[in-house]
């Protein structure tokens, strides 16, 4: 009976003396040969295809099996591969330029009754890059100029997504993105030896909100202050427990990029081209919710107030010690449909589920007397706190 480590022997003298034919005879039709971090073949065709394609572009091309290690039923292949970039053919879209690439690699080969089932090659494609002169040769001039490139470009996105977390408070970091720019706030707070997430900003900021979190030691669950897309977009890419008030649950499972009680008639035309586009693209799809949060409960030393209004179930985070208050959309500090920035307002009523316990809930969290108030976008309340809140309620809208 012909062994796992036969069988992968076989396969690779065969690559490796151009014979496609014996190649591809030991696998099992439909069986896939997997490059792990590319594509995807699927025997025998794909591998007839992809090797007789770098066999045209590299004619002197060689492989020889380094070790051969067996276990149930699996080989692992650790192979040396030589060749030159000769042509005439191209490879992946690259012209031949007669260079010379020496390679290892390894293969974990899976065999069933005599025939490859599965594939997964291991190889350093950066190296080969670099080899063929695709990318600049590690530790040279060209690599560092490639490096500044691409530094010029994750800082011009930095306002965009979001790469920073700036203290505000004892053990309270803000996160700014999203577009307009960094106008959308996603909190970090302390939490052990990790932080808790109050709302998540727009799906652009989830990545770099996830390594926020994890230079301060990762993410223990992300609460949110309401469900909008714009402040759930950012959870999906966390990776962390999902918690909400039980009013906003329904939004939060929902796939839906709208709120039902949205009326964007209310905005100038505009605005209503701006959100009726940019909404579900700031979204990041339906959350698995863990869990809710109520008035009174405790998060990390703040203490869950609701504030609907805005939302059913929109609440804020209020910490009595410092009075600082984290308050999701229960104020807006900027116009919605300029980006102008400016004091304490009541959410705009395209937006809202009912305008007039919007201005109860901004009178409920006036009445806390907070330090400040940190909104779900742009700057915080500062001041006289209490005074400009009240008189954010009291005007019109």
């Amino acid at each position: 009976m012909t062994t796992t480590a036969e069988i992968a022997r076989r396969y690779f003298t065969a690559l490796g003396a151009h014979d496609l034919d014996d190649a591809v005879a030991c696998w099992r039709p439909g069986a896939i040969d997997r490059l792990v971090g590319g594509e995807e073949l699927v025997a025998p065709e794909g591998i007839r295809e992809y090797f007789g394609a770098m066999f045209a572009a590299f004619p002197d091309f060689t492989m020889e099996v380094l070790e051969l290690t067996t276990a149930r039923g699996r080989t692992a292949v650790r192979w040396r591969a030589t060749g030159t970039f000769a042509g005439p053919a191209r490879f992946q879209g690259f012209d031949p330029n007669n260079a010379r690439m020496q390679i290892e690699g390894c293969d974990v080969v899976t065999v069933q009754d005599g025939l490859i089932v599965h594939n997964d090659a291991y190889i350093d494609t950066g190296d080969v890059a670099r080899q063929l002169g695709l990318l600049p040769p590690a530790g040279s001039t060209a690599e560092a100029r490639l490096a500044r490139l691409a530094n010029l470009r994750t800082r011009a996105l930095a306002p965009v997504h979001g790469v920073r977390a700036d203290r505000i408070a004892e053990g309270v970091w803000l996160v700014r993105g999203g577009f307009p720019v960094r106008t959308m706030n996603a909190y970090l707070i302390e939490d052990g030896d990790g932080v808790t997430v109050f709302d998540s900003g727009i799906a652009a900021m989830g990545p770099a909100l996830r390594a926020a979190c994890l230079r301060l030691g990762g993410i223990s669950r992300v609460i949110l202050g309401h469900a909008d897309s714009d402040h759930r977009g950012g959870a999906a890419a966390l990776a962390a427990p999902v918690y909400c008030h039980p009013g906003e649950r329904a939004a939060a499972q929902s796939p839906a990029p709208f709120r039902d009680y949205w009326d964007l008639a209310k905005l100038r035309a505009y605005g209503r081209l701006f959100y009726s586009r940019i909404l579900p693209a700031w979204d990041g799809g339906p959350l698995a919710v863990q869990g809710t949060v109520s008035e009174g409960d405790d998060v990390t030393g703040f203490t869950v107030i609701e504030l609907p209004g805005h939302a059913p179930g929109q609440i804020g985070l209020f910490r009595e010690s410092d009075r600082v208050a984290l308050v999701s959309d229960c104020v807006y500090t900027l116009d919605v449909q300029t980006g102008r920035r400016g004091g304490p307002r009541i959410p705009h009523p395209a937006f809202d589920a009912d305008v007039d316990q919007a201005r109860a809930s901004i009178l409920k969290l006036a009445a806390l007397d907070p330090s400040i108030v940190h909104a779900g976008h742009a700057n915080p309340v500062t001041g006289d706190v209490r005074a400009r809140l009240e008189r954010a309620a009291a005007a019109a809208v």
